[in-house]
């Protein structure tokens, strides 16, 4: 029966437990707006995972992710302010954040792709600077936004709070590229790629857009987290970067690439969040909430180990 489970299988399970448990410790959880808020503390870190999975398809990773979260944040917030905070300078700052994580995503792309660098060492290094260049932007944390942009994201279109419009958006989004050969092209790239070379897949060309979209997920993340703070952070967003890459591993999701999909990483940020309400709600001793926290994770990830070797076993 295991082996017939998807790789997100086991993931999808351990989310219902979580959410089973939070049931029990906040009786409200399954009420509209607590999802809804929920959703919206969640969104960043699930589509930083989104981008951060078609890296990891590819064979590669992104450790500069949280840091194109950071630099993204304060570019647009920088616009906003520098255009007078209305409402094309809403829309122009907007525009500037999206920018900005295509832009270090095709750094990134070219770096790892085009010039042979090591993924790890190149995505690192980008990251510093990524995350200096935020800094240089906007030295110091604060500067708001204009009501109509928080007022906006955190309002209702249709009766249904924008931010889930955003997570459907981007699910849709990720569903479609799902169905492209854009997708089998990377899944080859990632499962061997000197296989996918021979077969004229474009290899150069499927890991730069990887990155790409990994640069656009995590922009995207960041213009939410303006929405949620109002107002731009330099340091926000860098703690994001191992957050995703858990939840890409937690979604079943193999980090030598050729395998996993979207669906899980989105269960594995979830996850992530899920066991921070455990955590919160079952008023753990400030010093015990990083140990329950670890050996939750620590306890997800071994489930989707033992689950990846019975599908293989099920396989030969």
């Amino acid at each position: 029966m295991m082996a017939r489970l998807p790789a997100w299988g086991l993931t999808a399970a351990f989310l219902a437990l979580l959410c089973i448990l939070n049931i029990i410790l906040q009786p409200s959880f399954v009420t509209g707006n607590v999802l809804q808020s929920n959703i919206a503390t969640f969104l960043p870190l699930i589509l930083v995972a989104i981008g951060q999975t078609y890296v990891v398809l590819g064979g590669d990773i992104d450790l500069s992710a949280g840091l194109i979260v950071a630099l993204s944040n304060v570019v647009c917030v920088q616009v906003i302010d520098s255009l007078g905070g209305n409402g094309v300078a809403v829309m122009a700052g907007l525009g500037a954040g999206l920018a900005t994580g295509l832009v270090c995503g095709v750094i990134n792309g070219l770096a790892v792709a085009y010039g042979r660098l090591q993924p790890i060492v190149a995505s690192f290094a980008t990251g510093v600077i990524f995350g200096g260049l935020a800094i240089w932007v906007l030295p110091e944390a604060g500067l708001p936004v204009p009501e109509l942009y928080w007022d906006t994201y955190g309002g209702d279109l249709f009766g249904v709070r924008v931010v889930v419009w955003l997570l459907i958006i981007a699910i849709v989004i990720a569903a479609l590229i799902a169905r492209t050969r854009f997708q089998r092209a990377l899944l080859a790239t990632g499962g061997n790629r000197i296989g996918a070379y021979q077969s004229q897949v474009p290899v150069a060309r499927m890991r730069l857009s990887a990155y790409v979209l990994s640069g656009l997920f995590s922009s995207a993340a960041a213009l939410c987290l303006v929405g949620e703070t109002s107002s731009g952070d330099p340091l926000m967003g860098a703690s994001m970067t191992l957050a995703a890459i858990s939840a890409v591993v937690l979604g079943g999701t193999a980090l030598a690439g050729g395998s996993g999909g979207f669906i899980g990483s989105i269960l594995g940020a979830m996850i992530l969040g899920m066991i921070n309400n455990v955590i919160f709600f079952a008023k753990l001793p400030f010093e015990m909430q990083g140990l329950v926290q670890g050996a939750a994770v620590l306890l997800a990830l071994a489930g989707g180990v033992i689950a990846a070797r019975a599908r293989e076993g099920a396989a030969r």
